[in-house]
């Protein structure tokens, strides 16, 4: 009987499922060539934990792994119920508050402690902030963001493609007569399927250098809402992979959303609020040749300690998704 522990998080409201065990080693020369490992190694791990009965459509979560050198804590890889992802800040922001709370990392108990994470769109940072020796907040520092191409046509709109850790098209929801609001998010995820369909192969979606990287990964809906206390806000939505919804404000999202505003001319922070109400503070820590280097604050919580179990007998095996 497979037996596979994890501990669970939730950042913002969007799940996050940290493997700790059961689960084999998963070979390659650095963490982007251990997710292409990934994807035939363990993949009947990666559905055993996001299908149901133990997951759920739209579950997130990843394996921990090497870094690739000593100057990173750990490497995770990403993975949803459709396949492995290539960067997750939201997820990066749990890993923080993990690495912490479990002693992976030493942390000053009444300041600011860096986890340095390999992930397979570069080298990101989850800087924990800690008061009375408990984790107050986490800053995912992403990889550079850019703009890879506007106003590109795809379901019936114009979207603007930018990358932060993995590229993504946004689109106002107003260009749909929708706004980012429950109600809404059916219409919301058939229009991003539309649009992601639309992109497919399309140029603009290439990464520069690395193939891996290139394809529309997540659409972002957004709405645009009055100032909060001199900073910019808006509300969006990210529906990523096949239909699957973001809780939060997305985390990656978010770095590629201050890219296409700081190109636009934005030199305040962004209050980025999730479909359920959850908010990121996002501001452009510096401007690099490669693109901003992005700030986003959130929070990440525990919420269970876990270990899954795959009867040999049970039919149903590593089980099902129904949309």
């Amino acid at each position: 009987m497979t037996v596979v522990t994890t501990v669970d998080y939730h950042t913002g409201g969007e799940p996050f499922r940290i493997v700790t065990g059961g689960v084999p080693e998963i070979p390659g020369e650095d963490v982007l060539t251990r997710r292409d490992t990934a994807m035939e190694a363990v993949d009947g791990v990666r559905r055993l934990l996001c299908h149901e009965p133990r997951g759920h459509a739209d579950m997130y979560g990843c394996f921990l792994v090497p870094p690739d050198d000593p100057g990173a804590s750990l490497g995770a890889l990403f993975w949803h119920k459709d396949g492995f992802s290539t960067a997750c800040g939201h997820g990066t922001i749990a890993l923080g508050a993990y690495a912490v709370q479990e002693g992976l990392v030493e942390a000053d108990p009444d300041g600011e402690t860096d986890v340095v994470i390999d992930v397979p769109s570069g080298r990101v940072t989850a800087r924990v902030r800690c008061a009375g020796g408990r984790v107050r907040a986490v800053t995912f520092v992403s990889v550079p963001s850019y703009v890879l191409a506007r106003g590109v046509p795809a379901g019936g709109v114009e979207a603007d493609l930018a990358y932060g850790g993995a590229v993504y098209a946004s689109v106002p929801a107003a260009a749909l007569g929708l706004s980012v609001e429950p109600r809404h998010l059916n219409e919301l995820i058939g229009h991003a399927r539309r649009i992601k369909a639309d992109l497919a192969g399309h140029p603009a979606t290439r990464h520069p250098s690395d193939e891996r990287l290139s394809g529309v990964y997540g659409v972002i809906f957004h709405d645009d809402l009055p100032d909060e206390d001199g900073a910019a806000h808006q509300r969006n939505v990210t529906v990523f992979a096949d239909g699957e919804v973001d809780r939060s404000p997305c985390g990656s999202g978010t770095a590629a959303r201050l890219a296409l505003l700081h190109a636009a001319g934005l030199r305040r922070p962004l209050v980025h609020s999730g479909i359920v109400g959850s908010r990121f503070l996002a501001r452009v820590a510096r401007v690099t040749a490669d693109g901003i280097v992005a700030e986003i604050e959130g929070m990440a919580y525990r919420t269970g300690r876990h270990a899954f179990e795959l009867d040999p007998d049970d039919p149903i095996g590593t089980g099902f998704t129904l949309r």
